[in-house]
């Protein structure tokens, strides 16, 4: 069944996997993210597959921005019955010593985004009576990382919103689902340089938080949300975990 779509921060990573996963199934998607060049490039990419997808332009940081987002989706293609949150940003620095103003766009881009896009998204699906909303989150909620602060803040906050909305949602027909992976290959600290990584590295070795050297592919924490989003009726997923397999042991018989 053809349900139309919208995938944050889907420029790269777990977005755009999850956006290319989605239309593969036969969803029309919406591609959203600042960078919204690679947005299209990657909705051709889909549409020459026999996919249908558009790229909007989006910073979730700013709510113009998301309502015109939202408009432009729903021009598209018609009413959005799934929304997967996905856009996120990540800081490595401690809680004293980001600048409060860098401290607060994180929040504002990891956790108030999010409750930007519900608040014009969501009370369409409850008329409807059928919706899907997918939280992507981190296991920094379960395992708070040193030298992440504002992104453990943030992400531990994504998860109450997601909490308190399942709540509400009850009833509805629609769901509010929470997606949290574990460590994965994405642009996200790409940027990183050898000084920034080493320290931040050294400290999650020395709390016991890197267990072994393996990392998920964005596709695998695309193949979570797809089946979170492919649920049948009556069956809800209120919180799907996704951590890398360790690399197999040389000493394993």
């Amino acid at each position: 069944m053809s349900r139309v779509t919208v995938v944050t921060g889907a420029s790269s990573g777990i977005g755009e996997a999850s956006a290319r996963a989605l239309a593969a199934l036969g969803h029309p998607v919406v591609l959203g993210a600042r960078r919204v060049e690679r947005c299209e490039e990657v909705a051709a990419e889909i549409r020459a597959d026999g996919g249908r997808a558009a790229a909007e332009r989006l910073d979730v940081a700013d709510l113009v921005s998301v309502a015109g987002f939202v408009k432009a989706a729903e021009a598209a293609f018609g009413p959005i019955e799934v929304l997967v949150s996905n856009a996120g940003d990540v800081l490595p620095t401690t809680v004293t010593e980001t600048e409060p103003a860098a401290f607060a766009e994180q929040l504002s881009v990891n956790l108030l985004g999010a409750q930007r896009l519900v608040n014009l998204v969501v009370p369409g699906m409850i008329e409807r009576h059928r919706g899907d909303i997918v939280f992507v989150t981190s296991d920094v909620v379960r395992l708070p990382r040193p030298r992440m602060a504002s992104y453990v803040t943030s992400k531990w906050g994504l998860e109450g919103l997601a909490r308190a909305l399942q709540l509400e949602l009850e009833g509805t027909g629609v769901r509010a689902s929470i997606v949290r992976p574990g460590p994965t290959v994405t642009g996200m600290g790409a940027t990183w340089t050898p000084e920034v990584v080493t320290p931040v590295l050294r400290e999650w070795k020395r709390h016991g938080l890197m267990r072994h050297d393996g990392y998920l592919a964005p596709e695998g924490v695309a193949g979570a949300v797809v089946a979170v989003v492919s649920a049948p009726r009556g069956t809800h997923f209120t919180l799907v975990e996704v951590e890398p397999e360790a690399p197999v042991r040389e000493d394993q018989p």
